[in-house]
């Protein structure tokens, strides 16, 4: 499945940097009950591979990618761990290289113009803008919308319930990125009602 298609499935892909393995797969399973099937692993925690690989072998019907991408050793560990997309803050032209020698679904971060420009001289239309909220946010990704057509977004960072529909209401943004719907306290507390409620609220988010 194309970066594109995933990005297509859900209006919001949760960030989720899991520090136990034990909350991976109850976790999984209730934001894809909730409507969020395809769901961000961020390579930030010692856990974080054994728990891609446990949504992976138990929770089939997510879309499970790994996130925090950072070189091609790191592409690798994802795709042995079943990962079916990468994610990465930037790009590099060794990263770029790799994800596609490993024919891996990849979202590129970026931040200005100019990356901009070299990853879509690389063959990326979709990319990641990261921090968005930080970067610039709405205002940035309007400014670039008619100099960059042809480039969609998934913005990500600093991203919550309350601003996410500004977002999805432009037309160059496929989706964005967020960790809001799997707060570390519900996950510490189990609280899997609760993340599949914020899932299910996120689900119903309108794109342009």
């Amino acid at each position: 499945m194309e970066i594109a298609a995933i990005a297509a499935l859900a209006p919001v892909i949760p960030v989720l940097t899991i520090a136990r393995v034990a909350d991976a797969v109850p976790l999984a399973r209730a934001l894809v009950k909730g409507g969020l099937p395809v769901l961000e692993i961020t390579l930030r925690t010692g856990a974080a591979l054994e728990a891609l690989a446990a949504i992976t072998r138990e929770v089939p019907e997510a879309v499970v990618g790994a996130g925090t991408v950072l070189d091609a050793a790191q592409v690798k560990q994802a795709m042995a761990a079943g990962a079916r997309f990468g994610v990465s803050p930037g790009c590099t032209p060794a990263l770029a290289k790799a994800v596609k020698e490993a024919g891996l679904p990849f979202l590129p971060g970026i931040q200005t113009v100019s990356e901009a420009l070299v990853l879509r001289e690389l063959g990326f239309t979709l990319l990641k803008f990261f921090p968005a909220d930080a970067a610039g946010g709405t205002a940035w990704l309007k400014a670039v919308a008619a100099p960059l057509a042809g480039l969609r977004f998934c913005p990500t960072g600093g991203i919550g319930a309350a601003t996410a529909p500004a977002y999805l209401a432009l037309a160059n943004v496929a989706c964005v990125g967020g960790s809001w719907i799997a707060p570390q306290d519900a996950v510490a507390a189990g609280d899997w009602a609760r993340i599949e409620r914020l899932a299910a609220a996120a689900a119903a988010l309108k794109r342009a």
